[in-house]
């Protein structure tokens, strides 16, 4: 018997199995949502450069800087975090939140992506139940958690993820993993039509920019992962509650009005509770329209 069918052979345990998983991955999510947006910076301005006079793009190539390099370290006193110190979740409860050399706080958010990558996949993965659609549910989960976080630290949403899981979910549902092929292709499609309509009618009614392109290949992968009968209620259920945030951040936070607000993160949540209840859901709020 193989280590994998062991595994699905007792109930739960691969929920267990992807739980232990969430927390390293958890770990990695935080460099890449701290390092990407940064990487295509860098990319952007060497890109720049190349178009420009080329002075400035020897500067930008000195250092290499990518999700393996350089070594982590604190951003206070830029000493070099060892590997004992970069234990998923108990090197924070450890070190009691705080630098080992310097005594400065570490920033909450690493811990709670930690423990938020492990209780999602370990609720997906117990949804699933045992079997393969358990683990590309989990992958699903954790590349929503890192474009929720990028999107809403810089309104990024990289093609470098958006883009390499939309074709995985067009490939996983070439073999029905979660819905029919035609499904998930119409689903692509209109996903990134129906947003892309609605930033063309609000720009030419207003002049203004109500979201990015971003956001379009977002809702497009879920379409691929998902197909098209969830798409309504993902973007309503995005909708609703972007626009409840917003308008408390407007009137109890006093946001300016002017600065924009991530939609990425809502369309995030809201694709990864249609993943597990998009059915349930779909009849809750539009009375069983949409049939998955």
């Amino acid at each position: 018997m193989s280590l994998w069918d062991a595994v699905n052979s007792v109930p739960g345990l691969l929920a267990v199995a992807i739980a232990g998983v969430g927390l390293i991955v958890g770990s990695f999510l935080n460099v890449v949502i701290h390092r990407l947006p940064r990487m295509l910076e860098r990319q952007w301005q060497t890109e720049c450069a190349a178009l420009g006079s080329g002075e400035n793009q020897g500067d930008l190539a000195i250092s290499p800087y990518n999700l393996l390099v350089p070594r982590s370290r604190c951003p206070h006193c830029e000493a070099m975090i060892g590997a004992l110190d970069n234990i998923p979740l108990l090197s924070y409860l450890f070190l009691r939140g705080r630098c080992r050399h310097c005594k400065a706080r570490i920033s909450l958010r690493y811990p709670v992506i930690e423990i938020v990558s492990c209780l999602m996949a370990a609720i997906t993965a117990a949804h699933f139940g045992s079997g393969w659609p358990a683990v590309w549910a989990a992958l699903l989960t954790w590349s929503l958690i890192a474009l929720a976080a990028i999107d809403f630290d810089t309104q990024l949403l990289p093609d470098a993820i958006t883009l390499p899981m939309l074709w995985l979910g067009l490939l996983l549902n070439s073999q029905g993993i979660f819905v029919e092929l035609d499904s998930a292709v119409f689903g692509a499609a209109l996903g990134y039509f129906a947003l892309w309509s609605v930033y063309w009618l609000f720009k030419l009614f207003t002049g203004k920019e109500g979201m990015g392109y971003g956001d379009f290949k977002l809702l497009s992968m879920l379409g691929a992962w998902l197909g098209w009968a969830v798409l309504p209620i993902v973007i309503l259920c995005a909708s609703v509650v972007g626009a409840v945030v917003g308008l408390g951040l407007i009137a109890f936070a006093g946001r300016d009005r002017a600065k924009p607000i991530p939609f990425g993160p809502y369309l995030a949540a809201a694709g990864w509770l249609a993943l597990l209840w998009g059915e349930p859901l779909s009849k809750l709020f539009m009375g069983g329209a949409t049939q998955l």
